[in-house]
């Protein structure tokens, strides 16, 4: 354990407590909620009056290389014109506005403008209009909201998606590039829209109940979910985050940030956070992939943030870059509170990078925290607030939210209950039903157990979620969520992710989605334009991967946790095929049932097979 001291941040001490009825338990905060507003405009409100020239966000979606910035007061003035203009459009719940395209200034104007004056809107994954081959899941969730109007900032890029699908009756609005071929709006004919009392009335009449946004979420179906997202969750979530994270009221937050505001994380999370506290966003025009993460250390260089929130894939990709530019890592750790991590399980390996980094840096450990959540709970349901020493801890149950502990074939099931657990699924009566026990708690579906059952404070452990698990044919319990994180640590340079097979099966194996950046930099004299089949067969990479999972092996002998055998996947994940989010997020069960080919294959004598004796 590294003995170096921590940063000095204000966050609040654990005070949790648990009690135990049966083979159930109810875990939560002893500290109560706070009182929050009736809906996220209030804050806005409010920013646009104490700090009005403040920078509220910033993106460089035009110049390509400047940032153009919009303090709170010029953000304000121009929701209040969008949301005259969407008045005047008689838009409604029946009637919802769509985002389609990335992040950006104009995203946000609407999306608040929308909301300001209680319109619900749905931003969709651009990935469904710009990476689906067959826009299914677009077309699917067109034909459930049936909105009154489309958005995408580039015209050009999304003709093609908005071309071929059934938009019915809704005005398309573009910020640039309008397309010649389809009839549309322009952006600024919305921002320039002289804002009336309507607006001030229809503001009013927002209240917690009111529906903000239709979150779409993929379950393992791969069928598109529409979770309804009330003003009530947004605002009563962020307000639970600031009473454990006591330095977001001190100084206003900044952050240089990708993810995308169609999910929870990006959207609700990060966003909502740095407006609740009067904060800066600087919306980040990089992602990590290759060709899209050196945008991300350019605008990482400019801009030096205060909170910094990525997914495990996003700092892996990040890492070999902080250490490897001196000016990059002087800047990303010289004013930074806290590193959050979600979405997933960071690897230790990842972890002990990050927290080296940050000690050669500032000469102390920038704390590493991490949340649990869903799109159905906006998103917070347990934030870290204290020093922790490795990934994995998932923290404490936030002010008013209550999680069920039930035990089930040797693991523990949590459900939620508060304040930011949605309401239901949007037209989906079944579904919502469904989805809540007898005592009104959301059936999360994840698996959680306690760092110290004799202290319930050291937080809690995620445990994977419920539906990945699977019985080796010797009956055993194979935990899926714990043997992934693990074994991707040990041998990161080659495994970008993995997923777990055994089934039914004598052993365990993995179907790899390699680390192609750092399979090549294990053969430097080999030509960049090698095919990946050629390069993933090289000594080299066959070798450092049989030690890494000997390594592993030798530290999990067991038979529901050893690998027996791995094969490489040449070809990445697909959206159509539910097999990741946006985020990166590999999605266990659709990769298993789209390439139950593969796994026949791992489970033969082909020689592309590689064995781990």
């Amino acid at each position: 354990m590294n003995q170096s001291k921590f940063k000095i941040v204000n966050m609040a001490n654990p005070n949790a407590s648990i009690k135990k009825r049966g083979k159930e338990a109810i875990l939560k905060s002893n500290v109560p909620l706070n009182k929050f507003p009736k809906s996220l405009g209030e804050w806005l409100l409010e920013w646009a009056e104490k700090t009005p020239d403040n920078i509220f966000i910033a993106d460089k979606n035009y110049s390509g290389d400047e940032w153009r910035k919009l303090s709170y007061q010029e953000f304000l003035t121009k929701i209040c014109s969008v949301g005259q203009a969407l008045i005047d459009r008689g838009l409604s719940n029946f009637k919802p506005v769509v985002i389609v395209s990335d992040n950006s200034i104009d995203n946000a104007i609407l999306l608040f403008g929308s909301m300001h004056v209680g319109i619900p809107v749905v931003p969709i994954s651009p990935a469904y209009s710009l990476l689906s081959k067959d826009y299914g899941k677009l077309r699917l969730i067109l034909e459930q909201i049936k909105p009154g109007l489309i958005f995408a900032d580039d015209g050009d890029k999304f003709n093609k998606a908005l071309s071929s699908v059934d938009v019915g009756d809704a005005e398309l609005v573009f910020s640039y590039n309008p397309p010649k071929d389809l009839k549309y709006t322009e952006f600024s004919n919305l921002i320039n829209t002289p804002a009336t009392k309507a607006v001030e009335d229809a503001f009013s009449k927002v209240g917690p109940d009111t529906v903000a946004k239709i979150l779409y979420t993929s379950g393992s179906t791969g069928e598109p979910k529409g979770v309804i997202n009330t003003q009530r969750m947004l605002c009563s979530n962020q307000v639970a985050i600031q009473q454990v994270w006591k330095f977001l009221l001190e100084k206003p937050p900044v952050t240089v940030d990708w993810l995308p505001w169609n999910h929870t994380f990006g959207g609700n999370h990060n966003l909502n956070m740095i407006l609740a506290n009067g904060g800066s966003i600087y919306i980040d025009s990089g992602k990590p992939v290759p060709g899209l993460i050196e945008k991300t250390v350019t605008n990482l260089k400019e801009i030096a943030p205060t909170i910094y929130f990525n997914v495990p894939r996003g700092y892996d990709m990040l890492l070999p870059f902080l250490e490897a530019d001196k000016q990059l890592s002087r800047s990303f750790f010289a004013e930074l509170d806290v590193i959050f991590y979600a979405a997933a399980a960071l690897t230790q390996s990842s972890w002990d990078r990050l927290v080296n980094l940050s000690i050669n840096e500032i000469g102390s450990k920038v704390m590493m925290i991490a949340g649990w959540g869903a799109t159905e709970t906006a998103p917070d349901c347990t934030q870290v607030h204290w020093p922790i020493e490795k990934a994995g801890v998932i923290g404490l149950p936030i002010p008013g939210t209550e999680l069920k502990l039930v035990e089930q074939s040797g693991k523990t099931e949590v459900r939620v209950r508060g304040p930011n657990v949605t309401p239901g699924y949007w037209q989906n009566i079944d579904l919502t039903e469904q989805s809540f026990d007898k005592d009104g708690f959301y059936r999360i579906g994840d698996a959680v157990k306690m760092e110290d059952i004799s202290n319930p404070n050291k937080g809690i452990i995620f445990d994977g979620r419920v539906a990945e698990n699977f019985k080796l044919s010797s009956g055993t319990w194979a935990y899926v969520g714990g043997i992934r994180t693990n074994v991707v640590s040990v041998v990161s340079n080659i495994i970008q992710d993995a997923v777990i097979t055994g089934s039914d099966r004598e052993e365990l194996g993995l179907l790899i989605f390699p680390n192609i950046l750092g399979c090549r930099s294990l053969c430097p004299d080999e030509p960049s334009d090698l095919p990946i089949s050629q390069l993933l067969s090289k000594p080299e990479i066959t070798n450092t991967l049989t030690n890494g999972i000997k390594k592993y092996n030798g530290k999990f002998p067991g038979s529901s946790e050893r690998i027996g055998r791995a094969l490489f996947l040449f070809e990445p994940p697909d959206i159509d095929s539910n097999e990741i989010t946006d985020k990166g997020y590999i999605n266990q069960s659709a990769v298993l049932s789209a390439r139950s080919d593969l796994v026949d294959r791992l489970y033969s004598k082909d020689k592309a097979v590689i064995i781990f004796k």
